[in-house]
């Protein structure tokens, strides 16, 4: 934290203070690629678990993990913060709702009827409704980041016209893309006192708590999953990987470029899936599909750029 703290030193800082702040947006145009990357490999694994470990106990698990992941680096620093957390206490329950217990918990609902691919797809329209909630707040996104935006999601529609089959998950991932960028949004005004690995510990253990009486239900009524190693090791990656590694990147990329800008970048998503289908799955990409990922690439490229 210390980085962004105000220089009051010598005549010499203003020659050295604007290496940092221009190396802000590469920095987190990189961390939020490296979060869409790693969340990809989610979509999959909670399609590739949908037969075996129920939705909600999926997401609960997946949370225990990373709870305990970022536990030794967020614990001591959420108690030094336990006087914020305290003071906004709203904030920290409305993000641990919709970033962690609402929306991976729709998103392995979603994967019980629908494929990897066509999640990933449906996710690529969160950024729009991230850019919308902006606007809304009264940010202005500028002609150039628009332009990104109007292509990078005509990409998207012709991904999910070139062959996309509509079913009840798709239902479920909307809702899960609202969620995500009412989160992505509702990071922009965190609060400058929760912060780092604190902060994410905070809304982890909130989020696991808030999933409590649905993992209890969900144990009753299903029962419980069979431990095995086709089951713990995705929950691991989930857990560790696409929880705690993931949410981190995403939240400092949002701190340093923004929920849209960093929104934009998550349009790689449905590229992300389609290769890692095309790798794990040997599904192949025809002609609409390559259009549409040149497409999402270009609206990355002229949304997420600099605007000078």
């Amino acid at each position: 934290m210390a980085a962004v703290l105000p220089r009051t030193t010598t005549s010499a800082a203003p020659a050295t203070a604007p290496a940092p702040k221009a190396a802000a947006p590469a920095t987190g145009l990189a961390l939020a690629a490296l979060a869409t990357l790693v969340w990809s490999g989610s979509f999959v694994t909670s399609r590739g678990l949908h037969d075996s470990v129920p939705p909600v106990q999926h997401a609960f698990w997946r949370w225990v993990v990373a709870l305990l992941a970022v536990a030794p680096f967020g614990a001591l620093q959420a108690w030094r913060q336990r006087a914020s957390i305290r003071r906004h206490a709203r904030y920290v329950l409305l993000a641990s709702l919709l970033g962690v217990a609402t929306y991976n918990t729709l998103v392995n609902q979603a994967g019980l009827t629908t494929p990897a691919a066509t999640m990933g797809m449906i996710m690529a329209a969160s950024p729009v409704l991230m850019a919308v909630f902006e606007r809304l707040g009264g940010v202005r996104l500028g002609a150039r980041r628009t332009t990104g935006l109007l292509v990078a999601c005509a990409g998207v529609a012709l991904l999910v016209g070139g062959g996309a089959h509509f079913s009840p998950g798709d239902l479920w991932m909307i809702a899960a893309a609202c969620c995500f960028a009412g989160y992505s949004a509702l990071l922009r005004r965190k609060p400058a006192e929760l912060h780092g690995t604190g902060f994410l510990f905070t809304t982890f253990l909130t989020g696991t708590v808030l999933l409590l009486p649905a993992q209890a239900v969900s144990v009753t009524a299903q029962g419980s999953f069979h431990p095995a190693p086709a089951t713990v090791l995705p929950l691991l990656y989930v857990g560790v990987a696409s929880s705690a590694v993931a949410f981190f990147a995403w939240n400092k990329a949002v701190a340093l470029i923004g929920p849209t800008r960093a929104g934009i970048v998550y349009y790689l998503q449905p590229v992300c899936v389609a290769v890692l289908s095309w790798a794990v799955l040997g599904e192949t990409t025809g002609l609409p599909q390559l259009l549409s990922m040149a497409l999402i690439l270009g609206g990355v490229l002229l949304g997420a750029g600099s605007r000078r």
